[in-house]
């Protein structure tokens, strides 16, 4: 009985000790490199950037004038959850011209953390009554829209 235990207790080690080795540390990203990076300088153009650090990973939509290069590492042991172990991020700003107005570097240390809010916003349809929320939009679907094929609603 004894030896059953033992044996039982070697297999578990043996399997928690496989585990634990299985280290995968993936790198996303088109960062460029350092060298590269301190070519850029106040007043370039736009294409000469692009033609220097490449295509960034992402122009900010509200402007077109922000340009954002990034990288991560994330490190996963086995099946425990995926931890970013590095981050850098190049900000280009540019001038309404098109030239570098600013070249910011940032790193892990300067992001932030968001808290997920788990309360809910409540929906409108829920307060809607029966008849309201089943068929209030009876009679209101036209198909062919207002007076097409000679039909009026």
């Amino acid at each position: 009985m004894m030896s059953i235990n033992k044996m039982f207790l070697f297999c578990a080690s043996l399997a928690a000790a496989s585990c634990s080795s299985d280290i995968f540390v993936n790198h996303a990203g088109n960062m460029p490199a350092d060298d590269k990076v301190a070519m850029v300088f106040k007043g370039q153009s736009k294409q000469d950037v692009l033609e220097l650090l490449g295509s960034p990973s992402n122009i900010v939509s509200l402007d077109r004038d922000t340009w954002i290069y990034m990288s991560s590492e994330i490190k996963q042991v086995a099946f425990m959850a995926p931890k970013e172990i590095e981050r850098d991020v190049l900000v280009i700003k540019f001038s309404e011209q098109g030239n570098v107005e600013t070249i910011e570097k940032l790193d892990k240390q300067h992001g932030e953390n968001v808290e997920i809010n788990q309360e809910q916003t409540p929906d409108q349809e829920q307060e809607q009554g029966f008849f309201r929320k089943y068929f209030g939009g009876v009679g209101q679907y036209l198909p062919f829209g207002k007076g097409s094929q000679g039909m009026e609603p």
